[in-house]
């Protein structure tokens, strides 16, 4: 009888899957990880110096937001613009921060009444980007990441 207990206890233990290691190699563990990735979220937003200050993500991120309209908006104030009409309108401008803190204006959308009245509004956009104060990339998972994100800019000329 303890024979056949000891039989089976040896027989259940060499047919337990539980004791099988299975071996994964980076490759796959890394496949994996990137699966579960969230690429459309960064962990750290692109800020600049003074959003230092801020305390969480979202605040930096405003902080950021802001600091860029207002350094366009106060160089654009700078020009002269001389228009035909009033215009009141909303700008929708992507940009890209490279991983090394460059800023690139990619696309804008811009109303045809506002690119009739100032035909260079582009190149002010972009030359507006020029004099900007050093750029940190945002960071996603402790590495510097290139992030895309949309600005809404309202220009209003009398």
């Amino acid at each position: 009888m303890k024979q056949a207990i000891v039989f089976l206890f040896i027989l259940t233990l060499s047919s337990c899957e539980y004791f099988n290691v299975k071996k994964t190699s980076s490759e796959a563990i890394l496949d994996e990880e990137l699966k579960t990735f969230n690429w459309n979220d960064v962990d750290e937003y692109p800020s600049f110096s003074n959003c230092d200050t801020s305390n969480s993500k979202d605040e930096r991120k405003l902080c950021f937001q802001i600091t860029l309209t207002n350094h366009i908006t106060n160089f654009l104030k700078k020009e002269v613009i001389i228009v035909s009409q009033d215009i009141n309108d909303t700008l929708l401008l992507d940009f890209q921060v490279s991983r090394a803190g460059h800023l690139s204006l990619m696309k804008t959308s811009i109303d045809s009444l506002t690119v009739h009245e100032i035909p260079n509004i582009e190149a002010l956009l972009s030359e507006s980007l020029k004099d900007l104060p050093k750029i940190f990339p945002a960071i996603k998972r402790g590495q510097q990441v290139t992030s895309q994100f949309q600005l809404p800019l309202i220009i209003s000329v009398n």
